[in-house]
């Protein structure tokens, strides 16, 4: 790529409307302005006190009207009523007996070994110590280069969720005084603007939400002492000082951290009032909150982000912000609450009832801003059920662990709030966002057919997600993480990490610096139907992000739903002759082949996978290859990778050319086995289908797919 090409691509990447607000960074960072602006001095006991009404002799008063103004805290029975002992035991005790034992949980799901109080700038998985005393603008102060993550999450600060809960359902002081030790451990550790941990407001924010939440939690503790009150008070003004004059590294973003650090901004001027900025702070937070949910939540409640997780810190952000509203009598501009609803309609569209998972689609950062629940991480149940209840005031889900979320935020009239569940469709469309939903009795399948407006993260084009009896038979490969040696660093947010075709090993767009990928995909839905009945579905789609490779190549992607049955034929369209992969990323399971398919036991039943390849294609089963390239891996957790089956059909072949895959279990198809029987034109299935069904099949696929 020329280099003005290059040039137009990454302004492209960044936003015409961010250009502006990343030279004005730019400016602010090389004259020295910014730094200037965030010096530690400025952010002192001397400069604290100067601008907050009382003093340390005032926070038991101060601190007891802030809790009137905070979330309820529940009662050991109500908290004993969402998750037995047992359950309880495991994922809330387990985590904060091993914290003290020098084991701190890494994104919700490994533990790394950083000590009791916890060494924050302490990077276990490389053994090293990011450097503590230089300003974080200089180059994060000669930090070693891995990822910044890393030191990052312990400093979010999630474990105070865990004590808060373990003390509040026990009563038990030894969890009130683990949380402020480990408060004043980071408080000694990071002096302001000193670490790595004061180079991002959202991170900040994430930190002080959960400072708040434990202080408030531990309140009618002694361990809460009027010294320790007093500095987290001063931490909230030194939040809010840095978010105040730095959000616009933030705006310049585009994504979740101009949120973010918005409902950081307003939380300190609403909860802080005796701060001289307060007012102005809570203004400003909401004027940029509106802007930013009014840009990255489309229409249809899909996300700017192109990412279920990112989604759901989106969910967890506006869940605070809006709540803490209600609890205050605040009114929030209409186009947030009207955004937020939009938003949890959509999520509910994506979780699985039965497991509460989600496709592991886009780019997966291992984020929980809100970990109020004794679920795991990939179950969105708990931010799905509080974002129904509070755009509702009922529930999506029976009760379960997943109130536990509500239960905290609501109160214990939200847990006998009703039931409502409603009939999912057969079909859902988001088009603005360009997410596909086809549903049979026992299934569903998400596919992605979009032109990209706001930055992609990952090369995924007409990926498909398929779900069997809550079982992710095709799925995602994740993320792993974002900084990391090569292969990795590129795989997992490449073309072959995904259930999409690739052309000549090329990505679908050319990679970029850093999370930058240009040449933007282009995307058509030619077709979305569903039968009167519900028993078929088809989806039709086409991007042309190989058109740059020559002979004018198009990927075409037909998914016809016959029941429980799916049939997904890819058309690769145009001439010339080309390397052609396909892949197919399964579940764990003991995969069986015959001849061109696999079989395997899910929920009880036999899932088969059958493959149809071009001439000149071969079929393989890889699972964990390195060499010469990555094959058959997944991340469900960042940081954590394992190896998955996967099936990759590939070959030299001559454009153009159609290949068929099938996936369906003994009970799905309505005919029993579906055998594949090809024409140029059409794709025959035949079985014992009645004349109704066949007629429908033919009519949704436009003749493509025939059933008799």
């Amino acid at each position: 790529m020329n280099p003005l090409a290059r040039l137009y691509w990454t302004a492209r990447g960044v936003g015409w409307r961010n250009l502006p607000r990343r030279m004005l960074q730019a400016c602010r960072v090389r004259s020295g302005l910014l730094r200037s602006r965030l010096q530690p001095a400025a952010f002192g006991e001397g400069a604290f006190r100067s601008q907050c009404q009382g003093d340390q002799a005032d926070q038991a008063n101060l601190w007891a009207q802030r809790a009137k103004q905070f979330f309820h805290v529940p009662s050991p029975q109500a908290l004993s009523g969402v998750a037995d002992d047992d359950l309880w035991g495991q994922r809330v005790l387990t985590v904060a007996q091993n914290a003290l034992a020098g084991e701190y949980l890494f994104f919700s799901n490994w533990y790394g070994a950083i000590g009791w109080p916890p060494r924050f700038n302490r990077d276990p998985v490389h053994g090293v110590d990011w450097p503590v005393g230089e300003h974080w603008l200089a180059g994060y102060g000669g930090a070693p280069q891995h990822d910044i993550k890393l030191i990052w999450e312990p400093s979010r600060f999630s474990l105070a969720y865990f004590f808060a809960r373990a003390y509040a359902r026990s009563g038990d002081e030894k969890w009130a005084e683990s949380f402020w030790q480990m408060f004043d451990a980071w408080i000694e550790q990071n002096p302001p603007q000193l670490t790595t941990a004061w180079a991002c407001g959202q991170e900040m924010t994430f930190r002080l939400m959960a400072m708040l939440f434990g202080a408030i939690a531990t309140l009618p503790s002694k361990a809460a002492t009027a010294e320790r009150l007093w500095a987290l008070s001063r931490l909230a003004w030194q939040t809010g000082i840095h978010i105040s004059v730095n959000i616009n590294q933030a705006r310049m973003q585009g994504n979740n951290h101009a949120i973010s650090e918005a409902v950081g901004l307003w939380t300190v001027g609403l909860l802080f009032g005796e701060f001289q900025p307060a007012q102005r702070w809570r203004e400003r937070g909401l004027k940029i909150l509106a802007a930013e949910v009014a840009r990255q939540i489309y229409d249809d409640g899909s996300y700017v982000q192109h990412s279920l997780n990112y989604h759901r810190v989106m969910i967890d952000d506006l869940l605070w912000a809006i709540r803490l509203a209600e609890l205050n009598d605040q009114t929030l501009p209409p186009i947030v609450a009207d955004r937020f609803r939009r938003a949890a309609n959509w999520l509910a569209e994506m979780v699985d009832p039965a497991t509460g998972r989600t496709p592991n689609y886009g780019a997966n950062d291992g984020a929980l801003v809100l970990p109020l629940s004794a679920c795991d991480y990939t179950d969105f149940r708990p931010a799905a059920q509080a974002a129904h209840y509070l755009v509702n005031r009922e529930r999506l889900f029976q009760p379960g662990p997943w109130d536990e979320k509500m239960l905290w935020l609501f109160g214990p009239k939200a847990t006998d709030a009703p039931v409502r569940q409603s009939e999912r469709t057969s079909s859902f469309a988001a088009a603005g966002g360009g997410y596909y939903i086809l549903r049979g009795g026992d299934s569903w399948a998400m596919t992605r057919c979009h032109s990209y407006r706001h930055r992609p993260s990952q090369a995924d084009m007409l990926h498909v997600d398929l779900w069997y009896k809550g079982v992710n038979v095709l799925r995602d490969a994740g993320s792993y993480m974002y900084c990391c040696e090569a292969p990795w660093n590129h795989y997992f947010l490449s073309t072959a990490a995904h259930n999409t075709a690739q052309i000549d090993g090329e990505d679908q767009m050319v990679k970029g610096p850093r999370f930058l990928y240009f040449r933007w995909t282009r995307a058509n839905v030619r077709r979305f139907q569903t039968s009167s009945d519900g028993r078929v579905g088809c989806f039709e789609g086409e991007h042309y992000a190989y058109r740059r490779l020559g002979g004018a190549v198009t990927h075409r992607r037909t998914i016809c739903r016959i029941d429980d049955a799916y049939v997904i034929v890819d058309d690769i369209l145009g001439s010339g002759r080309h390397d052609l992969a396909v892949r197919w990323r399964l579940c764990p399971a003991d995969w069986r082949r015959e001849d061109n398919s696999w079989h395997a036991d899910i929920s009880g039943n036999d899932v088969t996978v059958d493959l149809a390849p071009a001439n000149e294609m071969t079929v393989e089963m890889a699972t964990g290859e390195e060499s010469p390239t990555p094959e058959g891996w997944q991340s469900e957790y960042y940081g954590r990778k394992e190896p998955a089956p996967t099936l990759v059909m590939h070959g030299h072949v001559d454009l153009p050319v159609s290949v068929v895959s099938i996936i369906a279990a003994a009970e799905m198809a309505p005919a029993g086995k579906l055998v594949v029987g090809r024409t140029p034109q059409t794709l025959l299935l035949r079985g014992k289908g009645d004349r109704k069904l066949a007629s429908a099949v033919r009519k949704l696929s436009g003749g493509r797919v025939r059933f008799e």
